[in-house]
């Protein structure tokens, strides 16, 4: 008979191995330092990676973001405080490792690439949380993920991304919420987008959000209004219907997240940020990504562990409202 197979358990020692546990400058960099799944089998929520920046229309370098995101959310810690929610107590959170893109050179194919991944990801149950890459990423996730009926979004952003073709590509980071609405899988009339801001050269996406009925909040508004009257703004527009959180880094000031490709002054803190994504709980949350985290501009780090940090708040609103006791009112008031 052969010997068996030692299993990661077994190298730990007598102890069940747990890598939330372990040292956070030891082992395997994954998200959060959830364990690294090889099946989709007892996974609730995947943590993926889209390693590609084919769709930037400037500054590359997002492409290197996920691996920046998952040795920074090495210093995550399971208890958000703020919530009172431990998500890895609710569910099974498993790091998914990264999409593998074939067509490192064909944006169009590796569109295709990416829905293919996710449509075996939502077809067994799991709720993705991704860290891009930049924002072209998240179209093709809604493929996936919305090709039976349109969800509703939170976006928070410097830019609609909803402008046309540029420079003969329609699949660029500046498109992705125009070509899902245009396919039927977002509603923009259940779509709110948060941070608005920067000059433009023409209004085209500004007029395609509106004229389409998203409700898009200018940086303006939401300096003079306040994080709690914009939060009671997104519970309103989006409802209970199915949601996603589309989280583009960019939507901060940047000098909170300086590694982005597309940085425009005069943004959201990161506390505003915390407490803006904090009053999304309840929400019928199904996923969500933090995109356009572009190391190569920050070598501080400090943007992968926003990028991190953000993503870590979209796992435990998705755990509290899916595991935990996400039917009680939420409290968006400081603590």
């Amino acid at each position: 008979m052969a010997p068996k197979r030692p299993t990661r358990s077994d190298l730990a020692g007598p102890d069940q191995y747990d890598p939330m546990k372990e040292p956070r400058y030891a082992e395997i960099a994954t998200f959060m330092r959830a364990p690294l799944a090889r099946t989709l089998v007892d996974v609730d929520i995947g943590l993926i990676g889209v390693p590609t920046d084919l769709g930037v229309t400037n500054r590359p370098g997002a492409r290197h973001g996920p691996r920046e995101i998952r040795n920074a959310s090495s210093l995550m810690r399971g208890f958000n405080l703020a919530l009172g929610v431990n998500p890895y107590e609710l569910c099974r959170v498993a790091d998914l490792g990264d999409v593998r893109l074939s067509h490192r050179y064909d944006l169009e194919k590796q569109v295709e690439e990416i829905a293919a991944f996710y449509r075996m990801v939502h077809a067994a149950g799991v709720r993705p949380v991704s860290a891009g890459g930049d924002h072209s990423i998240t179209y093709p996730i809604f493929k996936a993920i919305a090709a039976d009926a349109p969800i509703g979004m939170v976006h928070i952003d410097a830019h609609t991304d909803t402008w046309g073709e540029f420079f003969g590509s329609k699949f660029t980071h500046g498109a992705p919420f125009r070509l899902a609405v245009e396919d039927g899988l977002l509603d923009p009339k259940r779509t709110i987008q948060i941070g608005i801001r920067g000059g433009q050269n023409y209004m085209d996406g500004i007029e395609f959000s509106m004229s389409h009925g998203m409700r898009v909040v200018f940086m303006e508004e939401f300096a003079s209004r306040g994080v709690d009257q914009i939060i009671e703004e997104a519970r309103r527009v989006v409802g209970d219907g199915p949601t996603y959180v589309s989280f583009d880094v960019d939507g901060l000031d940047p000098v909170y997240a300086p590694g982005t490709g597309t940085p425009e002054i005069g943004g959201i803190t990161t506390l505003e940020a915390q407490r803006l994504l904090r009053g999304l709980r309840g929400l019928n949350l199904i996923g969500g990504d933090v995109v356009e985290v572009a190391p190569p501009y920050d070598q501080t780090g400090n943007t992968a562990l926003v990028g991190a940090t953000m993503m870590f708040e979209i796992i435990c609103l998705i755990a509290d409202r899916h595991f935990g006791a996400g039917s009680r009112p939420p409290d968006t008031g400081s603590r």
